[in-house]
């Protein structure tokens, strides 16, 4: 069976399949980590999540994304906005994802850490 891409559900869920870096793939092709998307109690498709190597790249595109350029070159207000989008989304729970962000920032790793702890107080 393969993928209808009209189908209403695949519609539904593509802004959530291309934020997180997943994909539909047909339930032939399925594996058994997929998550089967169910229509009216019927399998019409699977989900498959995005490797986990380069989470913290695609999480810092999004963010990239929705503010408007690199995080590098953005002001300092907008680099703490990121910080705290990132941090919602999970981010700073992958290996060293403070210094990474920190390198993609033009920042130091303290800077990155007084974000955080502004946040979180």
């Amino acid at each position: 069976m393969s993928v209808d891409r009209e189908h209403p559900l695949h519609s539904a869920i593509q802004p959530l399949l291309d934020a997180i870096g997943a994909s539909v793939v047909d339930l032939d092709d399925a594996d058994q980590s997929d998550i089967p998307l169910m229509w009216k109690g019927d399998p019409i498709a699977a989900v498959r999540l995005p490797p986990l190597h380069g989470a913290l790249d695609r999480l810092i595109e999004s963010v990239e994304s929705e503010l408007g350029g690199p995080l590098a070159s953005l002001s300092r207000e907008h680099k703490q906005r990121a910080v705290r989008l990132l941090d919602e989304r999970g981010a700073f729970t992958l290996r060293r994802a403070v210094e990474d962000l920190a390198d993609a920032m033009g920042v130091s790793r303290i800077t990155v850490y007084n974000y955080l702890n502004a946040i979180h107080r």
